[in-house]
């Protein structure tokens, strides 16, 4: 069977050490790892002999591919696409959004392609460090490096009387049904000011509402403020976390016809499509932020910006053009 020419990854990189030291030949490391023999012959000699280490023959292969290729970045010969690209990182497009993208509407030229890691890699290597600062900052968790860190545990109170999660409609999970809502306060600097984001599950819709207070009662308001403006059929229910500011969530229902559910405590991942929202706005209001200084206009404008974004879970659509389509099929 002809194999299909691919780089070796770090994964099968660690495959290799650990086959070396069991004694496994070329032959059944390259049948293990779905490649062909001289590929890992080639890898293993980069090494000094008997002394193969996987995070050692990524690097020597990461450099043998950047001495090769220096000064070939498709995005420093393409003008055009460098462009295109920049601009989208201006608007804030993930690399991985600007890749799709790309991929979309550019399917008949490939000079117009780029992979999402090629874009990173030009922001982190090649830009020059005035130029990387700036890109960096228009990217959505500003990292310096590649790489995942860890999130820390929701640190909400708990409140009285909540209908937990467990009795949520089944249908709910698997975001078919659209009309069910995730919600959620962003603190402003010294929590003393805050913002509220809803977010519609199924077509990733985000509503970022201006409070005057984050009280109860405030919240209440506003929200059932927003909520007015959504047709009848796209209001169905609300996943909430622990905070207070939902205490009057009885009223809530009564007066928008909208169940509320609450979270465990301590369980964000519970209100995942409100998490990535929350992430990407803060791209736009970094902690710190006073929010009695953002005026409604902007907080709107922040909001129309993310929905006419397009999302690769939404298959390159837009959350606003998915919503209008549940909205038109009368779901």
């Amino acid at each position: 069977m002809k194999l299909s020419y691919k780089r070796l990854t770090l994964h099968q990189r660690i495959i290799i050490e650990k086959s070396l030291a069991v004694g496994l030949t070329y032959e059944q490391i390259a049948c293990s790892i779905g490649c062909h023999k001289s590929s890992v012959c080639r890898d293993i000699r980069r090494c000094p002999p008997g002394k193969y280490a996987a995070m050692e023959a990524t690097s020597f292969a990461v450099g043998h591919s950047s001495d090769r290729r220096s000064g070939k970045s498709r995005l420093q010969q393409n003008c055009h696409l460098r462009q295109l690209v920049l601009s989208k990182l201006e608007l804030r497009w993930s690399p991985e959004q600007i890749h799709l993208y790309l991929k979309k509407n550019y399917c008949q030229n490939t000079a117009m392609q780029i992979s999402t890691e090629s874009i990173y890699y030009h922001i982190h290597v090649h830009a020059k460090p005035e130029l990387k600062k700036l890109l960096i900052d228009q990217l959505r968790q500003r990292r310096k490096f590649r790489g995942n860190v860890r999130r820390g545990a929701d640190k909400r109170t708990t409140i009285q009387d909540p209908v937990r999660i467990d009795e949520r409609p089944e249908e709910v999970n698997g975001r078919l049904i659209p009309g069910h809502w995730e919600g959620d306060l962003i603190m402003g600097k010294d929590r003393a000011s805050a913002i509220g984001t809803l977010n519609e599950r199924s077509s990733r819709t985000v509503i970022i509402v201006s409070l005057k207070a984050r009280d109860a009662g405030s919240v209440r308001k506003a929200f059932e403020k927003e909520f007015k403006t959504i047709p009848r059929q796209m209001k169905k229910s609300l996943t909430y976390d622990n905070g207070t500011e939902m205490a009057q969530h009885k009223r809530f229902t009564s007066n928008t016809k909208i169940q509320v559910y609450f979270t465990h405590p301590y369980s964000p991942w519970e209100r995942p499509t409100n998490e990535n929202s929350n992430g990407l706005i803060r791209d736009y209001f970094p902690k710190g932020t006073d929010f009695t200084t953002i005026t409604r206009k902007r907080l709107k404008q922040v909001q129309n910006e993310l929905n006419e974004r397009p999302r690769k879970v939404l298959d390159m659509c837009t959350p606003k053009e998915v919503f209008q389509q549940h909205v038109m099929s009368g779901l």
